[in-house]
């Protein structure tokens, strides 16, 4: 089977009578790299475990390649979730020495390389002999980098895979995640907290708010109509009239916003305004933060702006 699509239709997930995703309609597509990013509670880790069907779906559909992924090992053959590993349990796959945990996801994932696998336990110095329960949170970060990476699944989905390390092996990590990227066109999805030092790697960025795809864009595009912008009240409300303004401050007389504009928007000239763009990180704050309320024209709300593209330097 050819790398395919991976797509979701208002997926539903349930736990007992909570509704943690509401009505999920996402496509993710072959040779990109995503990020996921949302605050604790967002539902993205429910969201990769009903993508990868290691979680059952209330309801919706989630295929492969046209596919449905939920016991379906065709699709699943493609699929891989490395997902976090959590250091107070220890039974389980927690019990397992690292050689044998990685054993098993060599039989698992049938175009495991161990090759690859080999040589990044020996980079990351990973202690093979000890039980996956005795690692540091960083040696459990590791783990589950080895296991995507070494996977060689066409879908390849992280949860927080940098939690714990440090610069060093976070930098190492993204050097590899890039190094098998550009060779191979797997598609990554990350999901991670720390997003200012791995915004570059996002072709692609999902935000994900309260069980709801708040928007899926271009992170070059998104990044490029997001502007802060800062002054007197009166001229900052004036300038902004009919935009998407996000997370305003006030400070005495001063005001600043998050501007998001739309195709064909601008700021309205003539006042004495401070603009600046914003990261992804800043942007989050503006969007899911506790100030993110927003005004937004009646004829653009629920309607976010879905761009597709590469970032420039890909």
């Amino acid at each position: 089977m050819s790398t395919g699509k991976l797509i979701c239709n208002d997926l539903v997930k349930k736990y007992g009578k909570k509704e943690i995703l509401h009505g999920i309609d996402l496509e993710l597509e072959p040779d990109r790299i995503y990020g996921l990013i949302g605050r604790n509670g967002a539902g993205k880790t429910t969201l990769l475990s009903t993508l990868t069907a290691q979680s059952p779906v209330t309801s919706g559909t989630v295929t492969y390649n046209g596919l449905p992924v939920w016991e379906n090992q065709d699709a699943l053959d493609h699929i891989c979730f490395s997902r976090e590993l959590n250091p107070l349990i220890g039974w389980g796959a927690n019990s397992l020495k690292v050689k044998d945990y990685l054993k098993a996801a060599s039989i698992f994932f049938p175009h495991w390389d161990k090759q690859l696998a080999e040589r990044l336990v020996q980079d990351f110095e990973l202690e093979t002999k000890k039980k996956i329960c005795k690692l540091s949170k960083g040696m459990m970060s590791m783990v589950t980098i080895i296991i995507a990476l070494a996977s060689k699944a066409d879908m390849t989905f992280l949860d927080e895979p940098v939690a714990g390390l440090d610069v060093i092996a976070r930098d190492a990590f993204y050097r590899e995640l890039l190094s098998e990227y550009t060779e191979t066109g797997r598609t990554f999805l990350i999901s991670t907290h720390i997003i200012e030092e791995a915004e570059d790697l996002f072709e692609e960025t999902i935000f994900l708010n309260d069980g709801r795809i708040l928007l899926k864009e271009s992170t070059q595009a998104l990044l490029e109509r997001a502007i802060h912008i800062s002054g007197k009240a009166e001229d900052v409300d004036a300038a902004t009239t009919g935009l998407a303004v996000y997370h305003p401050e006030k400070l005495g007389r001063s005001k600043a916003v998050t501007v998001l504009l739309q195709e064909g928007q601008c700021i309205a000239d003539g006042y004495d305004l401070s603009s600046q763009p914003v990261n992804l990180q800043n942007l989050m704050v503006a969007l899911c933060g506790p100030d993110s309320q927003h005004s937004v024209p009646d004829s653009q709300q629920n309607t976010p702006d879905v761009k597709t593209g590469g970032r420039k330097g890909r």
